[in-house]
């Protein structure tokens, strides 16, 4: 029988059997893919199919989608009045909502409210799932348990692209039935959290304004270059599926579903790789592949070798675990929720322009895109490069051959 729900916040050590931190972690990832995989797997299609979508409007589209990332840093007066458990389910009810309601509004200016209402729940959500994982779970084993959490995303991944997979064709569902039935499942898991799980506290108590420290430039920097580089997988090469190669709903189902196998399988194992050769290098071996991705992707002319790239691209994601290890190692514990919100932002200042701006580029030359995608890789690799040996509070930078700290505040 499972024991009454504590209406006093536990300790996250406190916690033992399913309803620990951990699993809480990883089933709202679930709840979060369940929607958000589903809106993913259709978006293109959508605007292709339903509303006649070319370069330019999806690039508007996408620049909408990320403005709530961009004012992700919000959140920190959110919670001024909330906990960050409770901002995490409110955000994972308003992505539900904005997914459901999609189909029913099948114009430009329709598709571009519900996906900011999608966005904003999705961002915030996002936001509170890094400071968690960050203040829960030990530093000593948080990159194998960030990896445990993809591979549980990518799992509810499966069970989304699976689905539309199998049922697209076979019951001639439509664009509406399936965003309806996405968000309304990660609605009823929302519930179910709710009402199983205890509230958690958080680590330290966390400042409630914002942080922005000299000695964090290298995470603030290497955030950037990761919200620049994910917007020319996210927007262009999915795009690009579709308006080039003519993958229908159920072959980018198809597709999405092997990268959910990819990351299911080999997330856990990225983060325990990360643990044993440090972030340096995982971040390293991430932007040397995605440069030589890239480039192949501005000349593919064959359909099997860019679905190839595509699942190889999306496989990198897993090793962005570096990137939160590295600042959960360098950080003051009490700047984790509000320095969270603040790489959020600084993630999706780029991802504000890139997809309009781009897809203006996109119209003259989409092989353009992928080469400018390839140089930002190099800039990431040169960032990368600087991340010490053993990276800790006072020892955050590391310049020619040898450690350096960065002026402390």
């Amino acid at each position: 029988m499972t024991p009454p729900v504590s209406s006093a916040p536990l300790p996250p050590a406190a916690a033992t059997g399913w309803r620990s931190p951990l699993m809480l972690l990883m089933i709202m990832a679930g709840a979060m893919q369940l929607s958000f995989a589903a809106w993913w797997n259709l978006m293109n299609n959508f605007a292709v199919q339903e509303l006649a979508f070319t370069g330019r409007e999806i690039g508007i589209q996408q620049s909408i989608r990320e403005i709530p990332g961009f004012l992700a840093f919000t959140a920190v007066y959110v919670l001024l009045v909330m906990r960050e458990q409770t901002l995490a389910y409110l955000s994972l009810a308003f992505l539900g909502v904005g997914v459901a309601v999609t189909g029913y509004f099948p114009t430009a200016w329709g598709f571009y409210m519900t996906t900011f209402i999608m966005s904003v729940g999705f961002h915030y959500y996002e936001t509170m799932n890094q400071s968690l994982s960050l203040q829960w779970l030990p530093k000593e084993t948080a990159a194998a348990g960030m990896g445990k959490i993809i591979a549980v995303g990518a799992f509810a991944q499966l069970v989304a692209y699976g689905l539309i997979f199998v049922a697209w064709k076979t019951f001639e569902l439509s664009f509406a039935t399936v965003f309806l039935i996405a968000g309304l499942l990660t609605l009823v898991v929302v519930t179910f959290l709710i009402v199983a799980f205890p509230q958690f506290r958080e680590g330290v108590p966390q400042r409630k304004k914002l942080v922005l420290r000299k000695r964090y430039w290298l995470y603030y920097a290497l955030t950037f270059m990761g919200g620049a580089r994910r917007q020319i997988f996210t927007v262009f090469a999915g795009f690009l599926m579709v308006e080039r190669f003519g993958y229908d709903v159920h072959e980018v189902a198809g597709l999405f579903l092997l990268n959910g196998v990819v990351n299911m399988l080999l997330a856990p194992k990225i983060g325990q790789l990360i643990g044993r050769v440090g972030e340096r290098t995982a971040l390293t071996v991430e932007y040397v592949g995605l440069i030589a991705v890239f480039t192949t992707y501005a000349f593919v002319t064959n359909a099997t070798l860019a679905g190839a790239l595509y699942v190889i691209d999306h496989a990198f994601f897993a090793i962005a675990i570096a990137m939160k290890t590295y600042f959960q190692k360098i950080s003051d514990p009490a700047d984790i929720a509000p320095t969270a919100g603040v790489a959020f932002t600084i993630n999706h200042i780029a991802a504000v322009f890139i997809p309009a701006t781009f897809g203006l580029i996109w119209l003259v030359s989409p092989a353009a895109v992928f080469l400018i995608g390839a140089g930002m890789a190099c800039v990431s690799l040169v960032l990368a490069r600087l991340i010490p040996d053993d990276p800790r509070e006072g020892n955050e930078v590391r310049f020619i051959g040898r450690t350096a700290a960065a002026p402390a505040e």
